[in-house]
């Protein structure tokens, strides 16, 4: 009852911001927020936009099998938001774009427009659904199941919360609930430290100096090229994850547009992007300091590295404060990503399927619409039930970002025109392409594809727009 209680209050306070920032507003409100927002305030916003609930309870327990090598592809981060600030930026805001896929348009035509706004539909509701199904579980196991709730009626309500407290305000409200969201993961996760710290009897310069110390403090791996921790392919794979995943996402590009200027939308971008090495940090020495704890209490390693934190925060070993933490903060992670989708894809739905920017009706019925859709999703996972299943959408989801990748980065760094009426078959070929090449590979010499076939998959594209159009070369 505490928890619930706690997460009420929490929802209560989302409403308010919510009914607060939404006052007087319009579609621009809703698509652009008026270009208004400070950029101080994206700034914070972004690490919690970025962070989902399954990040914050997987990135501890990922030092149980790949140490601290996760923060090699956090300094790649670092890279890429300067890339997307510098490079993607200046384009979307030359052109006043309220989606970033309507530059499509304008440099490739009316087909590639489509292409990759339905590519972009396609990955952000599955993804998206895909993630906030996990916490729902997650929720459901250790909050909601407790209280006798059943899981359809948890998915139902919570979804239900975030179409109330964004219905109107859209972007603009999401501005200020997603920097309170990031303020209330990074408490729970501060305050989640410290309690662990307590247990094991340390002063906090005791414990930064146990952790430097654990073997599992490793960071950097130079001498294994084969490893999928080698530094390259980590910080390599972290440049292109935040340019397709942040720059080419209205998901996440939809609040870096609401600034008033460039230099703001950049400033936001650069200062968020050094958050994130610090904050994984944080959630990767959090995973050090519970194995610590494991072994002092003599408490097995779950096999499953994601069940880490979970066996201490949500088992209520560590007790009532560190379990509502623990919820509080997966809910502000999820959260804080989940109700920028759903704007992110009614946004796209009204302004690049429908064409229709200004129908105030349209807006209002298709946030409905895709709110719905999206709990339906969330359901249909849940009937699923399988690891096997679940496991290939991810996969699935991995080859969607490529054509993205390769249809920006053609229209930013060539002049020439495509062949508008194959760019589709172009990036559904594409990635067929890719996954033929992995189990190809796989098969004959063992070696398994990560985040390079992400990259494949743009070259591919950008290949293929370019020698079915060089003949219309500008």
């Amino acid at each position: 009852m505490l928890i619930l209680t706690t997460i009420l209050i929490y929802f209560c306070v989302l409403m308010v911001m919510g009914r607060v920032t939404s006052r007087k507003s319009t579609n621009d409100t809703f698509y652009r927020g008026e270009r208004k927002s400070p950029w101080y305030m994206l700034a914070l916003g972004l690490v919690g936009a970025s962070i989902s609930g399954i990040t914050f309870v997987s990135v501890p327990g990922m030092v149980i099998r790949q140490d601290m090598t996760y923060l090699q592809t956090c300094l790649g981060f670092i890279v890429g938001y300067f890339v997307v600030a510098f490079v993607l930026l200046p384009v979307y805001y030359r052109l006043n774009l309220t989606t970033i896929y309507t530059y499509l348009q304008k440099r490739l035509g009316r087909r590639s427009y489509k292409t990759g706004a339905l590519f972009f539909l396609l990955s952000e509701m599955t993804g998206t659904a895909l993630r906030f199904y996990v916490v729902c579980s997650i929720l459901q196991r250790f909050v909601f199941g407790q209280a006798g709730i059943p899981f359809g009626v948890t998915v139902v309500l919570l979804v239900l919360l975030i179409w109330l407290y964004t219905r109107r305000g859209g972007i603009k409200t999401l501005v200020w609930t997603d920097t309170f969201q990031t303020i209330c993961m990074m408490a729970a996760l501060l305050i989640i430290i410290a309690e662990v710290v307590s247990k094991l009897d340390m002063t906090m310069g005791e414990a930064f100096s146990a952790v430097m110390a654990d073997s599992h403090s490793r960071i950097f791996v130079f001498d294994d090229f084969v490893s999928t921790q080698n530094f390259f392919k980590q910080f390599i794979s972290g440049v292109f994850i935040v340019v397709v995943m942040t720059g080419l996402d209205q998901h996440m590009m939809q609040k870096n547009l609401t600034c008033k200027t460039l230099r703001d939308a950049q400033k936001d971008m650069c200062v968020g992007g050094f958050f994130f090495v610090p904050v994984n940090f944080l959630f990767l020495a959090l995973g050090v300091l519970l194995m610590m704890l494991a072994a002092k209490e003599g408490m097995a390693i779950p096999a499953d590295s994601d069940e880490l934190l979970p066996m201490f925060a949500a088992s209520g070993w560590m007790g009532n404060l560190v379990l509502v933490l623990f919820s509080i903060g997966i809910v502000a992670a999820s959260f804080s990503g989940t109700d920028s989708a759903l704007t992110a894809v009614t946004t796209s739905f009204c302004v690049d399927i429908k064409e229709r920017p200004t129908d105030e009706r349209l807006r209002r019925v298709a946030h409905l619409g895709v709110c719905a859709l999206f709990a339906l999703f969330i359901l249909m996972f849940r009937v699923i039930n399988s690891t096997s299943v679940i496991d290939a959408i991810y996969i699935v989801l991995s080859y969607t970002s490529g054509p993205l990748l390769g249809l920006f980065s053609f229209g930013i760094l060539t002049r020439s025109r495509v062949n508008d009426k194959l760019v589709p078959y172009i990036c559904v070929a594409s990635p067929l392409i890719c996954f033929a090449v992995d189990q190809l590979t796989t098969h004959l010499t063992g070696y398994k594809f990560g985040y390079e076939l992400l990259l494949l998959n743009g070259i591919l594209v950008f290949i293929g727009l370019f020698f079915t159009g060089k003949m219309k070369r500008a």
